[in-house]
């Protein structure tokens, strides 16, 4: 056996993440390692809560990332704030939905599920209803941005009616953090969580997360241990709690969060509001070349996320074929539909630094290649002069 160091080909990645990656960023992760514990690396800790609570538009204390991916963000809130016999109100309206309910239960909680159509917005009526139907409810639980469905729900109002029934909230911000707003201690959210591989555009493996305070005193007066000794917020807290002095808790993973401070430096250095509009403008593009080309958008107008586009496969198109020409011949990925959506759409993302005229050019004439070379039935030639027109204003 003759092992050889991995090569992978330079692609495209317009699926639903990872997203491009910023040069800048794997730049970062290759710089020297040092120890978790080292004065340097402590310094650079307590930099990124500050840019992380910039990121979220926050001061909570309790502002970090999670040494895993965002899933591992996602069972950090719920291990944290649902004990045995606690009944959670959870909104489903796409996969991710689903899998808040798996972490309730997991947690010895009762979920009470919200049910919406796929491809749209949590409804607030029905989070009411189910409100006023379990006065005794604890945690109302719901992904802002649905990334199988490319759905945004109204974190504002469902918060709020959270509230007005003595209920925290835990909030799936995978696909928004840095591409929608998203306004966590304006909007009082509780607890959130979301990825580092979306539209931060660093690399997959970090979830940042955020906690109240009304959430952190829930945390430390918990009746029962936390499930999970890792993600247990209490021992946590002593790791990335206080400035300047640490408690071991766990080997940080140091050259990624290289990588995230950086993501975080770019984000701040560009304006959160204006990578908010960026990610609308090349959306608006996006849009009017796939709408030129004759293709039709799942999610309705208003309810849709700019930064993931699921967009339906043309009648006798298939999916796969398609999915498969474009990385062969344009190295160009684009993601499949999942759940109830599988092979139904096609899930186009526009993410961080992949949020670009160039990308939505590129994928424009790709797509608009493949589908025609298949004979599709599309309006050929038409979806870059249609982009180009929302470009030129």
């Amino acid at each position: 056996m003759s092992s050889q160091s991995f090569h992978p080909p330079v692609r495209t990645l317009m699926g639903p993440g990872p997203s491009d990656v910023n040069p800048r960023i794997l730049s970062a992760m290759a710089r020297p390692t040092v120890g978790h514990l080292d004065p340097v690396f402590v310094d650079l800790m307590s930099e990124m809560k500050d840019l992380l609570r910039y990121a979220f538009q926050t001061s909570y204390e309790l502002t970090m990332p999670v040494s895993a991916p965002g899933s591992a963000g996602m069972e950090t809130c719920f291990v944290n704030l649902v004990e045995p016999g606690d009944k959670v109100i959870v909104c489903q309206n796409g996969v991710f939905g689903g899998r808040m309910k798996e972490n309730v239960e997991r947690c010895g909680g009762t979920a009470v599920m919200v049910q919406d159509d796929w491809g749209r917005a949590v409804d607030p009526q029905k989070v009411e209803e189910a409100l006023k139907a379990n006065p005794d409810a604890k945690v109302v639980a719901f992904v802002h941005a649905e990334t199988s469905t490319g759905a945004m729900s109204d974190a504002k109002t469902l918060v709020k009616l959270a509230h007005d029934h003595g209920c925290l909230t835990i909030v799936d911000a995978v696909t928004s953090l840095g591409g929608s707003p998203l306004k966590v201690e304006e909007w009082g959210i509780d607890a959130i969580y979301s990825g580092s591989q979306k539209c931060l555009s660093c690399t997959p493996g970090l979830s940042p997360v955020s906690f109240s305070p009304a959430a952190i005193d829930v945390i430390k007066n918990r009746k029962t241990k936390v499930q999970s000794w890792f993600m247990d917020l209490n021992l946590v807290m002593g790791y990335w709690g206080g400035e300047g002095k640490r408690s071991y808790h766990h080997t940080a993973p140091i050259n990624a969060l290289y990588g995230l401070h950086e993501a975080l430096v770019l984000l701040e250095n560009e304006g959160i509001e204006n990578s908010w509009t960026r990610h609308m403008t090349n959306h608006q593009a996006l849009r009017a070349g796939l709408e030129a080309m004759g293709l039709s958008f799942v999610v309705p107008e208003g309810e849709r996320l700019p930064q993931l586009n699921s967009v339906s496969i043309p009648e006798g198109v298939d999916d796969a074929k398609v999915r498969g020409q474009l990385l062969k011949d344009y190295n160009l990925e684009i993601g499949a539909g999942l759940g109830a959506l599988a092979g139904k759409v096609w899930r186009i993302g526009l993410m961080g630094y992949g949020a670009n005229k160039t990308n939505v050019l590129f994928c424009l004439g790709a797509l608009d290649g493949v589908l025609s070379g298949m004979g599709a039935r599309i309006a050929s030639g038409v979806a870059v002069a249609a982009a180009q027109k929302v470009y030129a204003g």
